[in-house]
């Protein structure tokens, strides 16, 4: 199980999702954002896997764009 690149799935991620990327206090992914990126990607997310302070970076800069 792998992350796959935030910029494959951040722009498809839902509103509810994104907030919780952004105001999570773990860099580890909840079950629903996990399920999102699944559905988005087809890529099974595990429990352990979290995210970099790149990916935290990417996704601060591209909050603002509305979800696909």
């Amino acid at each position: 199980m792998t992350l796959p690149p935030i910029s494959d799935w951040w722009s498809e991620l839902s509103g509810d999702a994104r907030r919780s990327v952004l105001d999570g206090d773990s860099p580890h992914l909840d079950a629903d954002v996990r399920e999102e990126i699944r559905v988005i990607t087809g890529a099974v997310v595990g429990m352990v896997e979290s995210l970099t302070d790149d990916d935290l970076d990417y996704a601060r800069a591209h909050a603002e764009e509305p979800a696909d």
